[in-house]
């Protein structure tokens, strides 16, 4: 029981990631129900035999504030994942300021992107512009479902109509 179930809001968004057994104690104290199971296999007790759970849905709405993603030096390079922004790069990752701080680049999703030492150094207090060196791809905020997938790994098809990813 080593799996990992995604577990669904009421109105099927996805919140977050819990063990088989915790689905299991949700299902059988009715505060969830098995939306897909994994065919074949079950959890069995002396009188109770359930299917193995791989998505769940509480039965009750549960209010989530808004998840903020907290920015953190770990958290920009997870986003980036962990490449070089600039050349792709995996060796040596520091955080750059696509606007560099001497310019009022702000400590800001939008403004950190993941950088080998050799291109925020060849950068400097350049834009990437400035410095003819493009992007990758654009920094952004990511949102708690990236950090969902990034947990697990490799997620299961099933999943992937509930994390956006079809």
């Amino acid at each position: 029981m080593t799996s990992h179930v995604l577990v669904l809001n009421r109105d099927y968004s996805a919140l977050t990631i819990c063990s088989v057994q915790r689905a299991i104690i949700l299902i059988h104290l009715q505060k969830a129900e098995i939306v897909e199971a994994a065919p074949d296999r079950f959890v069995r007790s002396p009188s109770v035999k359930f299917p193995y759970p791989s998505i769940v849905r509480l039965k009750m709405y549960v209010r989530v504030p808004f998840r903020r993603i907290m920015l953190s030096r770990k958290n920009v390079l997870r986003r980036d994942g962990f490449r070089c922004q600039y050349c792709g790069s995996r060796d040596r990752l520091t955080v750059d300021h696509v606007m560099p701080k001497s310019r009022g680049g702000k400590d800001t999703w939008e403004n950190l992107v993941a950088a080998c030492t050799s291109c925020n150094n060849r950068k400097g207090d350049r834009t990437p512009d400035e410095a003819r060196m493009p992007l990758r791809r654009k920094p952004f905020r990511p949102s708690h479902v990236m950090f969902i997938r990034d947990y697990v790994g490799n997620v299961s098809d099933k999943w992937k109509p509930y994390l956006f990813l079809t």
